[in-house]
């Protein structure tokens, strides 16, 4: 069964698809065509379909360890895009769009939770994504091979799928195709350069030809425990250099956790998204955070509580410096100035304490937060010179790191009566 319901011979299929080609025996002729000079604003502007990472017409990549929440992710730009509405942060251009996701690894009652748990959240009705949204599940019998290679006969595109996606994304005027995930999509060599890339390429026919975006979920390699870049992807590496842009997801990492106060449990429901490999668009300075909501879709009963499920949203980082002047810079000055304050943050007579005094913040050890936001503080008024960092003895003549003024704030330092 296809996509749309209806039943195909796969085999019967195949043997109708082109199989490989036949160099041409006659002589070729090539011949160089010559620049036509364009007035720029004559150029037509690129078309997004979804902020600055999903061009009509192109395809996108998607990269990300398992469970990182790429699935929960998809739904929620699908939403963004079909409603219009500012779920996510995501400018939609023109306007609500049509969006197909076609899932190659969860079923359709599985998608039904995550989507009715993220309608539920963000407060949607069947009237916001009636005729717009379209959801297909290969566990469901909505299978999906674009292509297959054999030994015998190498890479096969079935073209009459090909034929058949585009005549559907058109017919239903799709703007957005997700397909996740990408190894599934397919039965050639994931690790074949000159495959995958045909295979993409063939992808970015049919969003060509079907005036539509396509998205290609992917997983990571399994050494990609870290960091997850565009190289992170597994096997070939064509997959991410055929894309137009590669969104690479992270979960928040222990150190980040620390910085912004988060508790180590607390941190698995927070991951970042990243244009790793966007060359149609200016690098992003910094990544899109998000944070899983849980939401209880209310289907339990005496005997069973029912489903707990994920729903991204967006959220931002804590702001350090949120209402930080330099008139607060000042008065901490002037505390530092007035005493000795040690660089170890587990010290008693730490210079966050001093920062916390001024502030009104609290700088307790059980304030994660707080102590947190005292430490960014601190590191960038000592980067900046605001602070410097000197060695000297203390009572006990051990050598220590102190915190001493560098650059006040205002133009000469307070005269201080002895």
């Amino acid at each position: 069964m296809n996509g749309w319901g209806r039943r195909v011979d796969d085999q019967a299929m195949f043997e109708r698809a082109y199989g490989e080609a036949e160099l041409a025996t006659s002589e070729a002729t090539v011949s160089a065509t010559a620049y036509m000079w364009s007035d720029p604003d004559t150029i037509p502007p690129r078309q997004w379909v979804y902020g600055r990472q999903i061009q009509r017409k192109h395809v996108r990549g998607l990269v990300a360890q398992g469970g990182a929440g790429k699935t929960i992710l998809s739904v929620g730009e699908a939403l963004r895009m079909v409603t219009g509405r500012p779920l996510l942060g995501q400018e939609v251009p023109g306007g609500p769009k049509r969006v197909w996701l076609w899932n190659l690894e969860d079923s359709r009652e599985e998608l039904a939770r995550i989507i009715q748990a993220a309608c539920k959240h963000w407060g949607l009705t069947q009237a916001d994504l009636q005729g717009r949204l379209f959801v297909d599940s290969a566990v469901d019998g909505a299978a999906l091979k674009l292509a297959t290679s054999s030994p015998s006969s190498g890479l096969v595109i079935n073209r009459p799928v090909v034929a058949a996606l585009i005549d559907e994304l058109i017919e239903r005027r799709i703007d957005y195709l997700h397909v996740d995930p990408f190894v599934s999509s397919h039965g050639a060599n994931e690790s074949d350069n000159m495959e995958i890339d045909a295979i993409v390429k063939e992808w970015a026919r049919v969003a060509h030809d079907a005036n539509a975006a396509i998205g290609l979920a992917h997983h990571v390699s399994k050494a990609g425990a870290g960091e997850v870049t565009a190289l992170s992807a597994r096997g070939a590496t064509a997959l991410v250099n055929a894309c137009r842009s590669v969104l690479t997801i992270n979960r928040m990492s222990e150190d980040e956790a620390k910085g912004f106060g988060i508790n180590d449990e607390g941190r698995r429901r927070y991951f970042r998204a990243y244009d790793d490999k966007n060359n149609r668009a200016p690098p992003s300075q910094h990544s899109d955070w998000y944070h899983l909501a849980s939401v209880d879709l209310g289907n339990g009963d005496d005997l069973s509580p029912g489903d707990s499920i994920g729903v991204v949203e967006p959220w931002r980082p804590p702001d350090a410096f949120e209402g930080v002047t330099a008139h607060h810079l000042y008065q901490v000055q002037l505390a530092i100035d007035g005493g000795r304050w040690r660089e170890n943050s587990q010290a008693a007579d730490w210079a966050g304490h001093a920062v916390a005094r001024v502030m009104e913040w609290r700088s307790e050890r059980e304030c994660k937060q707080e102590r947190a936001r005292i430490t960014k503080v601190l590191r960038q008024w000592i980067s900046n010179g605001a602070l410097t960092i000197t060695e000297a003895p203390d009572a006990k003549g051990t050598s220590r790191k102190w915190v001493e003024v560098g650059t006040w704030a205002i133009d000469s330092p307070p005269i201080i009566s002895k």
